[in-house]
């Protein structure tokens, strides 16, 4: 059948899904269009226990629902149709969410407003309108506020999230699956697993040998998932869909859901700082978030609905919440052994790279970011060994640097930390004679200091924990002592 315009479609649809053999298949549509079948690969799949079935359907679902976003946001039609089934109101709100939060980068880079347009929730009650049932409240706009604001952590101290409903246990055995993408925060966490003697195995998802030679550095057990897109969203592409950002992070964590219940594994953690859940920028009333699906207001959805729907004793976390990105790359400097296979580069990722200039392009925001974070940390000729170059002696590079800053500009659309992270870390390079005489270390003295508050610069308050996080006690005392 041939393809037509997504944009021209008047509803998505979840069409099915299945698993056998250890491959899962999603399949989507646009309109009554071709199906959209894309298939996620667990290797050496052990038989599904008849204790975890359940669970591990219901995690299969969740899946289903939340990759669909890839080919949605190709037509963004006004009608969300899931086949052959009813989603409860807990599992409709987490993904009303995923859609749209998760693509809001996607529509302000494409001006489209998606508010109002995404509801997975059963059709209005009476008495309500549609905007009301997509944003979950009753009439007084109480109900689902008050349920959110029960599982929010307290801005106080720590605690952990009491989901809405408790699921039952499945008996998964102690043992963590940690998500390595092959950037220093994934490591930093397994080398602190590493240290407290956790149980645990590293998984990726995708053919990257730069994240495979990492893993292999870890000496720890490796989980390495197949994801093969439906080779029809490519050609949506050509022939011009909508494209942009997706909340990837929200499907890796859906399928290492999956994983976790299949190879027996009672905890998925993530590696993000608490520099994710800052807005990107605002627009339109609208925070925009580039890494909305690793901040703790995703965190907090999805370990909710995990715990209250899929498996009681099911976990999903992230180890470095507490931590600053400069936190992160403290900790990264007090180790050596992955300075030379690690990058958080997104342009080079795709290859090993066994020269410095292979894994970190230099050009892009988050080269330039890691290397500013990592700075006051690390020693200068160890730093120009990893990246092969002096990205703080570039003056070409100073407009880049200044949208980290956020000086004239937002930060980028990137994984990248906070405007003041960035300040502290040059105000701090600024006091020392190996960097000050740098171009844009120097820029930064005559330029843009002056126009700052120097109390703001200090490099110490933002090395402090903070207290909104849902690790177990036994790693939060893991991660004290990392520093």
């Amino acid at each position: 059948m041939p393809l037509s315009d997504p944009r021209q479609a008047r509803a998505f649809r979840f069409v099915r899904r299945g698993y056998a053999d250890g491959v899962a298949e999603l399949v989507y549509a646009f309109d009554d269009g071709p199906e959209l079948v894309e298939r996620i690969e667990f290797p050496q799949p052990p038989a599904l226990l008849a204790e975890r079935a359940g669970a591990f359907h219901a995690a299969l679902r969740l899946l289903h629902l939340v990759a669909g976003v890839s080919y949605y946001k190709a037509g963004v039609p006004s009608a969300l149709r899931v086949e052959g089934e009813q989603l409860d109101p807990a599992l409709a709100e987490l993904l009303d969410a995923v859609y749209l939060h998760g693509l809001a980068e996607f529509a302000y880079q494409n001006k489209l407003d998606l508010r109002g347009r995404i509801c997975f929730l059963l059709p209005p009650e009476e008495g309500r309108s549609g905007r009301q049932a997509a944003e979950g409240r009753a009439d007084d706009g109480s109900a689902s506020a008050r349920r959110r604001e029960d599982s929010e952590p307290s801005s106080g101290a720590a605690r952990h999230l009491v989901p809405m409903t408790e699921g039952k246990s499945i008996g998964l055995p102690r043992r963590s699956l940690v998500a390595i993408g092959g950037g220093k925060d994934s490591l930093v966490s397994i080398e602190m697993l590493k240290r407290s003697a956790e149980p645990a195995t590293v998984a990726w998802i995708g053919n990257s040998e730069l994240i495979a030679s990492c893993a292999r550095r870890t000496a720890l057990p490796e989980l390495n998932i197949g994801r093969r897109l439906a080779p029809e969203l490519f050609e949506y592409n050509r022939i011009g869909a909508w494209n942009g950002h997706i909340p990837v992070t929200a499907i890796n964590s859906a399928i290492l859901l999956c994983a976790a219940i299949l190879y027996g594994h009672d905890s998925v953690i993530f590696s993000n700082e608490r520099s994710a859940s800052v807005a990107t920028l605002e627009y339109d009333g609208q925070a925009v978030n580039h890494q909305w699906s690793k901040s703790l207001e995703f965190e907090m959805r999805l370990r909710s609905y995990v715990k209250g729907h899929i498996a009681a004793d099911l976990d999903y976390f992230s180890l470095l919440r507490p931590w600053s990105e400069l936190a992160v790359t403290r900790a990264f400097a007090q180790d050596t052994r992955y300075d030379d296979v690690f990058s958080s580069c997104n342009r080079n990722f795709r290859i090993r790279g066994e020269r410095p200039t292979d894994r970190w392009c230099g050009q892009c925001p988050k080269c330039h970011f890691v290397f500013l974070a990592l700075a006051p940390f690390v020693a200068k000729p160890r730093l120009l060994a990893i990246f092969g170059r002096n990205l703080l002696d570039d003056a070409a590079l100073a407009p880049a640097f200044d949208a980290l800053l956020e000086y004239r500009d937002h930060k980028p659309f990137e994984c990248v930390g906070e405007g003041r992270e960035s300040r502290a870390a040059l105000m701090a390079l600024a006091q020392r004679p190996e960097w000050r005489e740098d171009a844009l270390v120097a820029r930064f003295v005559e330029d843009i200091v002056p126009q700052l508050e120097r109390s703001e610069l200090g490099l110490d308050p933002l090395l402090q924990p903070a207290a909104e996080h849902f690790l177990p006690a036994r790693l939060l005392a893991t991660l004290r002592q990392t520093v």
